[in-house]
């Protein structure tokens, strides 16, 4: 039988710069180790658990989850993050269990509806301590996870919550708190994560954007990453059907991005002389990232989804709409708090009222909180 001894004696077999699972800073409270299971397999397997992990399956990514059941969720987002990034740790002798286990828990703070909905709550608590995603994720892991008896929330490895308050993309500016507050890089298990939220994001919002119909294939040849890749997909495959086409295209623009991450991060590695966890913490600049080629080429990408899919008539309608929902319900619930359920009623007693209703709302999938929302308005649903 594999010990857990056994398995950390296995990750010496990584790479100097992977963070080892026996050299961890340890949990909030002390718990015994388990026998057979890492303290980063653990963590996995109770993120993978949790209720939060369970309702991101109704969150929305970019479309609401009832626009059709074949858009990304926050679910399917979180699994195409965790195998890129796996593919990634795999490659470059990081510790894989921990990027998995940052990969699965990196957006258990994401509101319903999106970044809309995250936008509604920043805006609503902007006088009551803020709202990002990041700092709800720590809350969920550390407090709103209600499992066990010796202590609240999940009990997780610092490394883990490090990796969910230090996520940093495009779309996630980390607020590091106690006492995360270093302000080197964090450790290139956690840059993994964050440079495969940025490929998987890109590119299924691309895939989802197309099966939509809001984005044209006719107008992305005028993207050049994308006009490359048609490019050598048809020269491959003359009479490839169009579905199949998508597919491969958006497969090789995955493939070619993580190739590129994981050139370039072992150029970084070298350059920076790299042989130790520590020396990552030292180094401003990002590690685990891609060049400035395929920086160069993304951008223009980026730029087509920011015009033609995040800014198409349809989807502002929609984060419109949510940030109506949400902040119609927060008013609602902070008239009468009375009309909580009872375990959120229970906390009004010895926490801020607002930071109640908040981590009540942040925590509801899409469908619930239009549920909520008709019952509240709608004068013949029943409540």
């Amino acid at each position: 039988m594999l010990k857990r001894r056994d398995i950390e004696k296995k990750e010496e077999l990584l790479a100097s710069y992977a963070q080892k699972s026996k050299f961890t800073k340890g949990r909030r409270y002390k718990e015994a180790e388990h026998d057979y299971r890492s303290s980063y397999q653990r963590d996995r397997d109770r993120i993978i658990y949790s209720t939060a992990f369970r309702r991101l399956e109704y969150k929305t990514q970019v479309f609401v989850n009832h626009e059709g059941d074949y858009y990304r969720t926050r679910l399917t987002h979180t699994l195409e993050v965790s195998q890129i990034a796996g593919s990634i740790a795999r490659a470059l002798c990081l510790n894989e269990d921990l990027v998995e286990a940052i990969s699965l828990a990196h957006d258990l703070g994401h509101t319903p509806f999106g970044h809309s909905g995250e936008d509604a709550l920043h805006e609503i608590m902007r006088d009551h301590g803020g709202f990002d995603h990041n700092s709800q994720g720590l809350r969920v892991v550390d407090y709103l996870e209600e499992r066990y008896p010796d202590f609240p929330g999940l009990n997780l490895t610092y490394e883990v919550r490090e990796g969910i308050i230090k996520h940093s993309t495009p779309f996630d500016r980390p607020r590091p708190l106690i006492p995360f507050e270093s302000k080197g890089s964090p450790l290139l298990e956690i840059q993994a994560v964050d440079i495969a939220d940025e490929i998987a994001y890109d590119n299924h919002d691309l895939d989802d954007g197309i099966t939509s119909g809001l984005l044209k294939e006719d107008d992305l040849r005028e993207v050049s990453l994308w006009a490359a890749k048609e490019k050598e997909i048809k020269t491959r495959y003359p009479h490839i059907k169009g579905e199949i086409r998508k597919y491969q295209i958006i497969r090789a623009l995955i493939n070619e991005q993580v190739t590129d991450v994981l050139c370039q991060t072992e150029a970084n590695i070298k350059k920076f002389k790299i042989q130790r966890p520590q020396d990552v913490v030292k180094i401003p600049e990002r590690i685990v990232t891609v060049s400035k080629r395929i920086q160069a080429l993304r951008q223009p990408m980026r730029d087509f989804l920011t015009q033609n899919l995040y800014q198409h008539y349809r989807v502002v309608r929609m984060s419109n709409k949510a940030c109506r929902f949400i902040t119609s319900l927060f008013n609602v619930y902070l008239d009468k708090p009375e009309q909580l359920p009872p375990t959120a009623q229970g906390r009004l007693k010895g926490e801020d009222k607002c930071r109640v209703i908040c981590d009540y709302i942040a925590g509801m999938t899409d469908r619930y909180a239009l549920d909520e929302y008709k019952k509240f308005f709608e004068p013949y649903e029943r409540v």
